[in-house]
């Protein structure tokens, strides 16, 4: 069902992006913001008025700033930027990030600090409640400047060039999307072209996906972990809340919290409480202290986040209470590099730790389950295979967490003589977060066989929470009772990782559930 939800520039939350980001929601701008718009695009056209000579609005770009335009070339200047910048490659940006990029464009615009039209705001949101995409190449930004080729690729179908997708399917050009929304393509005001070009907004799109896409494998490690600690019979005791109050780090208590709550009731943890073994290794001994660090991580992306998705990163700005206009550099988009770079780090090491819990399980002196995690092994090799995908994939994952921040090629004539990367910093994050969904599932689909092992009619049961999960996880895959095809199965627990319906233990102290 399709709810509505307007939009207050500044104030946009976690919940509402991660609404927007899922697709189900129609969009408005609130009133307030069409005065402040109108008020700073009165600016503008005094400057025009006055023969003023200001970058962005009558000069050239970039090491072009000194080149003066006169009047009757103003609205060529900005359509011939849009065009000579549109100049992305590779697959186009997922439908999902599209929306994003969309929905916080028209927020920046709409923070009345860029000068132009509100109808241009309202054209964004028109495209994106009418399910049309535009087609943005995911290569060729920087991360500073703003994101101008892949925001380029955007203005192209406001002004009827350019392709974009239409609900039904059809990709179409630019003319004929904002024909389907009663829409004559934009001739561009002065600065017009520049403030859609100039901004953060992909970057933070793709970084902001990143953020949801690893809340939920976040969600789903736990699940799987606590498995783990059922299949192994492991202890506990470290999850004890005054361990985690003692260091004091907030998601480590948080993760310690979720987890005793999603262990209440359950049956197998007294039924060994005697069996001598003093320590489990720290692949399950320590998950608060690795999630906990994760989840602190993931939480400071957020905040960063949040604030870039409601900033006026265009430039130069408008301040329409002085009528002045100044340039900055707002579109430098090192915030939104770090914080990808940190979900990076995070990401990987929610992956590693499940790895190593999948290594665990599979090794019979540490685990006491059956060697690979089959009966009649040798003539089965069980899930031996699988946790090879599984190295591989954290081990990919280690590379793509290189910083990506910390890279920089000048551009435009060394003008732009340092750039955040933070694009690609962004766009890593999707294939990292597929990679830790695979051995996350993994994990859950060892771990619940694992469980099965040992289960015989009458032995303990988890606690409710753990046992409705490893129902849901076998009506989605069979317990493997000798070797079979498994490809599908771990395909399956990948998008369970993704798209599990955890308890809510598990997901209301993330990020953008709070």
């Amino acid at each position: 069902m399709t709810t509505s939800l307007t939009l207050d520039p500044g104030h946009v939350s976690l919940a509402e992006l991660r609404n927007i980001h899922s697709g189900n929601v129609r969009l408005d701008l609130s009133e307030a913001t069409a005065a402040p718009m109108h008020a700073a695009q009165k600016a503008v056209r005094r400057i025009v008025e006055n023969d003023e000579v200001v970058y962005g609005i009558n000069t050239g770009f970039g090491k072009l700033a000194s080149t003066r335009i006169g009047h009757d070339h103003l609205a060529e200047l900005q359509r011939n930027l849009v065009l000579s910048h549109s100049v992305g490659t590779g697959a186009p940006l997922d439908a999902a990030v599209v929306r994003l990029v969309l929905a916080t464009k028209a927020v920046s615009l709409a923070r009345g600090h860029s000068g132009v039209r509100p109808e241009l705001a309202s054209a964004l949101l028109a495209l994106f409640n009418a399910g049309i995409t535009p087609s943005i190449p995911c290569k060729g930004s920087v991360g500073a400047s703003g994101d101008l080729a892949p925001l380029a690729h955007l203005a192209c179908v406001l002004i009827g060039e350019g392709q974009a997708q239409l609900a039904d399917g059809r990709v179409v050009g630019g003319a004929e999307a904002m024909r389907s929304i009663g829409l004559a393509p934009f001739v561009l005001g002065p600065k017009e072209g520049l403030a859609l070009l100039n901004g953060t907004q992909v970057s933070t799109a793709l970084a902001l996906a990143g953020l949801f896409g690893a809340e939920r494998i976040f969600a789903s490690a736990l699940m799987s972990g606590a498995l783990s600690l059922e299949a192994i019979q492991g202890s506990i005791k470290p999850f004890d809340a005054r361990i985690h109050a003692a260091r004091g780090q907030p998601g480590q208590i948080a993760v310690a919290t979720a987890v005793r709550t999603l262990m209440e009731g359950s049956a197998i943890i007294p039924s060994h409480a005697d069996c001598g073994r003093v320590q489990d290794p720290y692949s399950i001994r320590c998950i608060p202290q690795v999630m906990g660090a994760c989840l602190d991580n993931l939480s400071h992306a957020a905040r960063v986040l949040a604030i870039e998705a409601n900033a006026a990163s265009d430039n130069p700005l408008v301040f329409a209470d002085t009528g002045e206009v100044i340039s900055g550099g707002n579109f430098h988009a090192e915030p939104v590099a770090f914080a990808a770079d940190i979900m990076a780090l995070a990401v990987s090491e929610i992956g590693a730790i499940a790895e190593r819990r999948i290594a665990l399980l599979l090794d019979t002196g540490l685990s006491g389950l059956p060697p690979f995690l089959v009966r009649e092994g040798g003539l089965n090799s069980g899930f031996m295979i699988a946790q090879v995908t599984a190295a591989a994939l954290a081990s990919e994952n280690k590379s793509l967490a290189h910083p990506a921040s910390v890279d920089s090629l000048p551009t435009s004539a060394n003008q732009e003589d340092h750039v955040s990367m933070a694009t690609f910093a962004g766009r890593r994050l999707a294939e990292m977060v597929n990679n830790t969904a695979v051995v996350v599932g993994i994990e859950a689909m060892a771990a619940a066989q694992g469980i099965e092992l040992k289960r015989t009619p009458g032995s303990p049961r988890s606690s409710p929470a753990v046992e409705a999960e490893l129902g849901r996880i076998r009506e989605k895959v069979a317990f493997v009772e000798r070797d079979r095809y498994l490809a599908p199965d771990i395909e399956t627990m990948r998008l369970w990782a993704h798209a599990a319906d955890l308890p809510a233990a598990l997901t209301d102290f993330l990020p953008s559930h709070l």
